[in-house]
């Protein structure tokens, strides 16, 4: 049995999400979170909310044990990117780019594993 979550339009670059995605990958969920914890990254933030929406997702919709639960699939999208312009000397504008992600989380139990 498997639950997930997602978490759209989320204003952090897709490759920074991924660097703190493959430290959890393939976890149990409780270990998982305890390391996001203590991550100083942005991003691991981000990762832990989805995480718990997944888990209480598992808890609540699929009636499944939380200490059975490990983080199956894991993985950030592209969403789309902000484009901004700031003022520049002599007139000119430099375009900023303001990029968004999805993130993905798919938790199931180990009877499954």
């Amino acid at each position: 049995m498997e639950a997930k979550a997602v978490t759209r339009y989320v204003r952090i670059s897709p490759l920074k999400v991924r660097l703190v995605m493959d430290v959890v990958r393939g976890m149990p969920v409780d270990r998982a979170l305890a390391t996001l914890r203590y991550m100083p990254q942005k991003a691991a933030r981000e990762v832990a909310r989805t995480l718990k929406s997944a888990i209480a997702n598992a808890e609540h919709n699929f009636e499944m044990d939380r200490e059975e639960l490990y983080i199956k699939t894991i993985y950030a999208d592209q969403g789309p990117v902000l484009k901004r312009f700031m003022p520049r000397a002599r007139g000119m504008a430099n375009r900023i780019r303001k990029p968004t992600t999805h993130i993905t989380v798919v938790v199931a139990d180990k009877s499954e594993y």
